[in-house]
This record gives C-alpha cells, sequence and structure tokens, in this order.
C-alpha cells in the first residue's frame, strides 16, 4: 500500500511540475501554408529567427502546402490549442480562399495572434519581355491576346485575384498558371517559362534588384519606401488597380489567453526590432502601427475583408476546379 501511495505521489508530482512549466518550455511550431521561398515564407523566416529571443524556444518553421494554402491552415485549425502550434496566414488564405472553394472549416473558426504586414504587389515579367512600362506591356499583351502567360500561388491566391483584375481593368486576357505557390511561380519567371507575375514585393523585389526580371508597378496608391523608382499601378497607367495583402499569425480556436498573449507580446518585441524592420521594409512590406499589432486588428482585418472581397470574386466567377460540380 506504501507503494501504491509513492508511486501516486510521483505521478502526482510529475503532473504538477509540467502543469507549472513556464510557456514555451519546448519549440514552437510555425505553419507557413505554402513552398519554402515564397512572399509569405520569406516574412515568416525572419520572424521566426527574431521570435525565439523573445520566448526563449525555438520556432520551427513548417512548410505544409497544397490547395492554395488551405492544407496548412486547415491543420492548424484542427490542431491542439496549447501554444505550440501558430500559422502565418494573410489575405490570400484567411479571406481569399473562402470565396474560391468550398473549405473544409470555417475560415474565421480560429484565433487571431497579431497583425504584422501589409504588403503591395509588384508586376513584374520575364528579362526579355520587350515591354518597358506598363503602358507597353498593356500593349504587347493585347498584340498577343490568349499567347502570355502569368504565374500565380495557387487558384485563389491573392496573384491570381488580381491578375483577374488586371485584365478586366486593362482589357488584355493572358493565361493564368496555379503554381503550389509563389517560390515555385518565381523560379519558371527566371527561367522565362513563364511571361509575367503580380505578387507580393518580398518576393520579387530581390529579384528585380538582381536585375533578374523587370518591374512595372505596385499595386497601391503610393510608392514603396524600399523601391521609390518603381511608379504605382495608377502613375504607370492603370488607375484602379489597387490590392494589397496584409499578414498576421493565428493560433487554433481555444488557446488560451494567456498564451495568446504571451506570443503577441514575443511578436510586438520582434517587429519593433530595429534590425528585423529594416529587414522586412528591405523586401517591400509596410510594418503595421504598434496600436494595430493586436488580436482584435487581426480579427476585425480578417471579417472586413472577407465582408468585402467574397461578393467581388463569387461576382467574376474565380472558383477552384475542386469546388466545381
Amino acid at each position: 500500500m506504501k507503494r501504491i501511495f509513492a508511486i501516486t505521489g510521483l505521478l502526482l508530482a510529475a503532473v504538477t511540475s509540467a502543469a507549472a512549466q513556464p510557456y514555451p518550455s519546448r519549440p514552437i511550431t510555425m505553419v507557413v501554408p505554402f513552398p519554402a521561398g515564397g512572399p509569405l515564407d520569406s516574412v515568416a523566416r525572419i520572424m521566426a529567427e527574431r521570435m525565439r529571443v523573445a520566448l526563449g524556444q525555438a520556432v520551427v518553421i513548417d512548410n505544409v502546402g497544397g490547395a492554395s494554402g488551405t492544407v496548412g491552415i486547415g491543420r492548424v485549425i484542427r490542431a491542439t490549442p496549447d501554444g505550440y502550434t501558430i500559422v502565418a496566414g494573410g489575405l490570400p488564405t484567411n479571406v481569399l480562399n473562402g470565396a474560391v472553394m468550398a473549405l473544409p472549416y470555417d475560415p474565421l473558426d480560429i484565433q487571431p495572434i497579431s497583425l504584422t504586414i501589409r504588403a503591395p504587389l509588384l508586376v513584374v515579367a520575364r528579362k526579355s519581355m520587350p515591354a518597358n512600362d506598363l503602358k507597353e506591356l498593356i500593349t504587347w499583351l493585347k498584340a498577343n491576346p490568349d499567347k502570355a502567360s502569368q504565374g500565380t500561388g495557387g487558384i485563389g491566391a491573392t496573384s491570381h485575384i488580381a491578375g483577374v483584375f488586371f485584365q478586366q481593368l486593362s482589357g488584355t486576357r493572358f493565361t493564368l498558371v496555379p503554381y503550389r505557390g509563389a517560390g515555385p511561380a518565381m523560379q519558371d519567371l527566371l527561367s522565362e517559362q513563364i511571361d509575367m507575375m503580380i505578387d507580393p514585393a518580398s518576393g520579387t523585389l530581390p529579384q528585380v534588384r538582381a536585375g533578374k526580371i523587370k518591374a512595372y508597378a505596385v499595386t497601391d496608391d503610393h510608392r514603396l519606401a524600399a523601391a521609390p523608382d518603381i511608379p504605382t499601378a495608377a502613375e504607370a497607367g492603370l488607375p484602379g488597380f489597387e490590392i494589397v495583402n496584409w499578414q498576421g499569425f493565428f493560433a487554433p480556436k481555444g488557446t488560451p489567453s494567456a498564451l495568446v498573449e504571451r506570443l503577441n507580446a514575443a511578436i510586438v518585441e520582434t517587429m519593433a526590432d530595429p534590425a528585423v524592420r529594416s529587414r522586412l521594409m528591405d523586401l517591400g512590406q509596410e510594418i503595421f502601427p504598434r496600436e494595430q499589432q493586436t488580436p482584435a486588428a487581426l480579427g476585425a482585418i480578417n471579417k472586413a475583408d472577407i465582408e468585402k472581397w467574397w461578393p467581388i470574386i463569387k461576382a467574376a466567377g474565380v472558383r477552384s476546379e475542386a469546388s466545381k460540380p
């Protein structure tokens, strides 16, 4: 009997000790719902590296590509809400996907942690493209209807929706080629297997600076501080062509508020680091003001953009092949 009591006491002590361990007591997995090399992945890796310092634990990137980001988002929605699994999401994964395909989950059934950055897109093309500015690109596309190709991060990705809007506004027609993420699409643009992309500056700007691709316009109402020589679409001859991505971090619904607060504090600390800010801005990212780096702000922008974009996308008839009968 004494032995039973002793074993029971040891088990209770072990449970109590585990429960008393400060969070986090082991590495945190940050799911990136696209292959490595894309814009979301680039930003996530910069953040994860510095969050390790703020949390005192490693933040391990897990690239879970597939179905335009829905595989990765779905995995986190179904994960144990213990603070050890988070996901880097944004406009395409948490808003646009729900308008173009039948999701096996509610895109709002997830816990916001922090809003981080906003990222306009760049209209870019292969280095050998004969057009030297946006007007010439539009003229070339009109002269070659259905012959050009634009790589996208997948059906419903921001780049896909941007391509649809570009065609509507410019009166052009070209093929939208879906990839498993922006990284593979960029590789094909560099090798000139496709003609153009309209993708976040974090993935396109480094290649523009290296002289490997041409840049024609930024999809915002103002120029990028990191690339002031690239005109806005309106300045370049296509007024109204504005689409800006945003990013943030989410956790499974039901994650304790204390853990959400701890993660939010680590992200806020990371975003305040001058080195991180410099790296993000160098990629063409704009950091949200401190007062907007909150769970509430992320939840609000997620809901507002669903209300804004879903009717527009559905009216345009953009649907994933998997969603069609």
